[in-house]
C-alpha cells in the first residue's frame, strides 16, 4: 500500500473508531467542584459519586494522591505505601543515585526485596488533608497590618497565617492566592520524608525517543518509577531510619487491567505547577516576542554543546544527563509555546476577550505602554540571565565563593568550600569551558556595553572579538579562586543592575501589578456573569476530565489514539542514542503474538506539575499516568485549544507487563493486586 493510502485507511479507522467530543477545560479545584461541573463530569461518563472524589471528613480518592515536593504528582498504589510516579519525576533521583559502577540511568534499577530499596534524600510526599477557604480571615489580617503599619505583602502575609494554621492543626500549611487575591485557600498537608527507590526501568525504555519525541505523537515510553514511603511505627511522619515500617494510607488506587478505549471517560487528579491564562494580550506579546525567543536560542545553543560531549564520552553523559534533562524540556516546551501562540492567533484572542468582557481601556493602555517601555531592557535582562547566570555552573561557584568574601560565616563558608568541590566533581572542565566559551561570546555579543561592568570592559578591550583567547584568560580548568580572572568576570555584574534598569521605566505601578489588577476585573466581570471559572494553577491539587481520544496534528493527518510495541520496534536505531534498545528488552519486544498498547491520548487539560499524575477511569479506577502533552498544546499556559490539546498516557498494562515480563518483580505484582 502507497504511503498516502496507508495514511488515509488509519486515519478512516480511527475516525469511525473516536466519537467527535469537545476537550473540556479546565484545572478544577478539587474543593469546589459546582454542581454543573460534576453534572458535566456525568455526563461525559463519570459514574461516582462527587463526594467519593474530595472528602474532607471521610477517606475518598484524594487521599491516594501526592504531591511531590509540588514538582510532580504520584499516587498510592497498594495498603504498603507504594507509589507510583513517572520515570522522569525520578529522574534527578535515579542520576544522584547512579554511579559509574551502578548506572541505574542505563541499566534500571529493581529493588526485589524491601531491604533492596534505597533511601532518597531530602525528597517529601506531601498529603493533602483539607483545603478552607480564608479569604475573608486574610483581608482581616491585611486590615489589621495596615492600621498597625506594618508589612502587608503577601509574603508577610502567607508566613503569618501559615505559622497560625500549623500551629492549630499540626499540619503543614500552605496559602494559596487565587485570582490574583480575589479568594485565598489554605491547604494543610500531612508530610512523609522517609521516602525509598523501587523501581526504574533504563532510560531507553522509560524514555525511549528521548528528546527528540518529547511533546510529539505518537510516542512509545514506559514513563514509570516506583517509590515506597516508609513512616514510624506508630504510622505517622517519621526522618529516615532502619526501624521505619511501609506507611499504610488512608485510600490507594485500584488498577484496571480492562484497558481504555476512544470515547472512555477520563479524570485526572495531581498538582499543575503554573498556568498564565489571565494573561492579557500584551503579556503574551511581550512573551513570544521578548523573552522566551531570547531562552530558546541560548538554551538550544547549550544543549547542542552538551549533546555532543554526551554522544562522545559515556561518563560525560553520566555528568551531564540530568541538566541536559532539565534543560531540554523546558526549552522545548517554550519554544513550542511561540510556535502555537503564533499559529493559533492567541494574541488576537486575548485582544477579542477584553473586548467582550469590557476590560478598562485605561488598564489595557497602561499595559501596552508599560510592556513596550521595557522591552529594550528586558531583552538585556533576558540575554543576560540566560548566559553569565544559567549558562554554565561556573557562575554558581562563583556566585557561591563572593558570599564568603563579601560577609564571612566561618559554619557557613564551609559548607560553600564543601558545595563547590562537589560542583567541581560533577562537571566536566573540556566541556564547561565550551559552554563558558558560546556563553561569554553570547553575552558580549547582545548586552549593550553600557551594562558592562569595568572589568568585563578591560577584558573585551584587550581582546576584541577574539573569544577563545578571551576565555582561555579567563578559565584554564582549575577550581576558582576569590580574585582571579573568571571569578572578577561573573562578579563584575549582577542581577540587581538589570532589575533596576528595568524598575525604573515603569515608575509605581509595574506589569506585575497591573498584570493582578486585569486579573482581577476578568475574575469579577466573569463572577457577574455566572461563569464557571477555574484559578490559574499554583501547584494546588486539580481535577480535570475528558475523554479518550485521536487528534488532528498541524500536518492535517489524523493521529491515532493509542500507540503500541510495535512502534518502538519500526523506529529502534543502535547508531542513535535515543532509540537504542537493550537486546534484553527487544528479544522480548520481538516475541510478542500480538500488539501491546504503550501509550494513549485523552483531551484531559493538564501543565508541568501534572506528571506522574493518575489517569482514572468512570469508576475511579488507575488506567495510566499522564507523561507529556503534544505539540499543538504548548500554548496551553497562556491559553487552552479544545481540537488540539491533549494529554499523552503511558497504559498501565504496559507498565505492568514491564514489572512482570522485563523485571520480574513478582512480589511488587501481588502487592498491586
Amino acid at each position: 500500500m502507497r504511503r498516502s493510502s496507508l495514511a488515509a485507511a488509519l486515519a478512516a479507522l480511527c475516525l469511525l473508531a473516536s466519537p467527535c467530543v469537545r476537550a473540556d477545560e479546565g484545572m478544577w479545584m478539587v474543593n469546589a467542584l459546582s454542581r454543573a461541573i460534576v453534572q458535566n463530569m456525568e455526563r461525559e461518563g463519570l459514574q461516582l459519586p462527587a463526594g467519593t472524589i474530595y472528602d474532607e471528613e471521610a477517606v475518598s480518592i484524594k487521599d491516594a494522591i501526592v504531591s511531590l515536593d509540588f514538582g510532580c504528582t504520584g499516587s498510592m498504589v497498594s495498603v504498603e505505601g507504594l507509589l507510583i510516579t513517572n520515570h522522569h519525576c525520578a529522574y534527578s533521583d535515579v542520576h544522584a543515585l547512579s554511579t559509574p559502577e551502578h548506572n541505574y540511568l542505563e541499566d534500571g534499577f529493581w529493588a526485589h526485596t524491601r531491604a533492596a530499596e534505597i533511601p532518597v534524600p531530602d525528597k517529601s510526599a506531601y498529603f493533602l488533608k483539607k483545603v478552607l477557604d480564608v479569604t475573608q480571615e486574610v483581608e482581616a489580617l491585611v486590615a489589621e497590618l495596615k492600621a498597625s503599619e506594618k508589612p502587608f505583602g503577601m509574603r508577610k502575609v502567607s508566613f503569618v497565617m501559615e505559622r497560625r494554621y500549623q500551629t492549630s492543626t499540626g499540619l503543614e500549611a500552605s496559602l494559596s492566592s487565587m485570582w490574583a487575591g480575589s479568594r485565598y485557600y489554605m491547604a494543610l498537608y500531612e508530610v512523609y520524608t522517609d521516602i525509598r527507590l523501587v523501581a526504574a526501568p533504563p532510560v531507553s525504555v522509560a524514555a525511549f525517543g528521548g528528546d527528540i519525541d518529547n511533546w510529539e505523537w505518537p510516542q512509545h515510553k514506559c514513563d514509570f518509577a516506583l517509590y515506597r514511603i516508609y513512616a514510624g511505627k506508630d504510622g505517622k511522619p517519621a526522618a529516615y531510619s532502619s526501624d521505619n515500617v511501609p506507611m499504610r494510607p488512608a485510600r490507594y488506587l485500584r488498577i484496571s487491567r480492562k484497558g481504555v478505549q476512544p470515547g472512555d471517560f477520563t479524570m485526572v487528579l495531581g498538582y499543575p505547577g503554573r498556568t498564565d491564562r489571565y494573561a492579557s494580550s500584551a503579556k503574551v506579546r511581550h512573551l513570544t516576542g521578548v523573552a522566551l525567543p531570547i531562552s530558546n536560542e541560548v538554551r538550544g545553543h547549550l544543549m547542542e554543546i552538551m549533546k555532543r560531549g554526551m554522544d562522545a564520552d559515556p561518563a560525560v553523559r553520566l555528568k551531564y544527563a540530568d541538566r541536559f534533562f532539565s534543560l531540554s524540556n523546558v526549552q522545548e516546551l517554550q519554544e513550542g509555546e511561540v510556535a502555537c501562540c503564533r499559529r493559533f492567533g492567541v494574541e488576537a484572542e486575548k485582544t477579542a476577550l477584553e473586548r467582550s468582557y469590557g476590560l478598562p481601556s485605561d488598564l489595557l493602555q497602561e499595559l501596552d505602554r508599560k510592556y513596550g517601555a521595557i522591552a529594550d531592557a528586558e531583552r538585556n535582562r533576558f540575554w543576560y540571565r540566560e548566559t553569565l547566570i544559567r549558562g554554565t555552573r561556573l557562575s554558581v561557584i562563583a556566585t557561591r565563593l563572593h558570599s564568603i568574601q563579601r560577609k564571612p560565616d566561618p559554619a557557613r563558608d564551609k559548607k560553600v568550600r564543601k558545595s563547590n568541590a562537589e560542583a567541581y566533581a560533577a562537571l566536566d572542565p573540556a566541556l564547561e569551558g565550551k559552554l563558558l566559551r558560546y556563553c561569554v561570546e553570547a553575552y558580549y555579543e547582545h548586552v549593550s556595553p553600557r551594562y558592562w561592568g569595568p572589568f568585563q570592559k578591560a577584558v573585551k578591550e584587550r581582546w576584541g572579538d577574539d573569544y577563545d583567547g578571551l576565555c582561555a584568560s579567563l578559565w584554564k580548568g582549575g577550581e576558582m579562586q576569590p580574585g582571579d580572572s573568571l571569578y572578577l568576570f561573573f562578579n563584575d555584574v549582577n542581577i540587581g543592575q538589570f532589575n533596576k534598569v528595568v524598575d525604573s521605566l515603569q515608575g509605581r505601578e509595574n506589569v506585575q501589578e497591573l498584570g493582578r489588577r486585569y486579573t482581577r476585573a476578568l475574575w469579577a466581570e466573569r463572577e457577574r456573569r455566572g461563569e464557571a471559572q477555574y484559578p490559574d494553577a499554583n501547584s494546588t491539587m486539580r481535577l480535570t476530565y475528558g475523554t479518550v481520544r485521536d487528534y488532528s496534528p498541524r500536518d492535517g493527518v489524523l493521529g491515532c489514539w493509542q500507540s503500541t510495541h510495535r512502534g518502538i520496534l519500526v523506529k529502534a536505531d543502535p547508531s542513535d542514542y535515543d532509540f537504542r534498545l537493550k537486546p534484553d528488552w527487544e528479544g522480548l519486544l520481538r516475541g510478542l503474538p500480538a500488539p501491546i498498547p504503550v501509550n494513549f491520548l485523552t483531551d484531559n487539560d493538564i501543565t508541568g506539575g501534572n506528571s506522574g499524575s493518575p489517569v482514572l477511569n468512570a469508576r475511579g479506577e488507575l488506567v495510566g499516568l499522564a507523561f507529556d502533552g503534544n505539540k499543538e498544546s504548548l500554548a496551553s499556559d497562556v491559553s487552552f485549544t479544545p481540537a488540539y490539546n491533549r494529554c499523552i498516557c503511558v497504559d498501565i498494562r504496559f507498565v505492568l507487563w514491564t514489572l512482570e515480563r522485563y523485571a520480574g518483580m513478582q512480589e511488587v505484582l501481588k502487592e498491586l493486586g
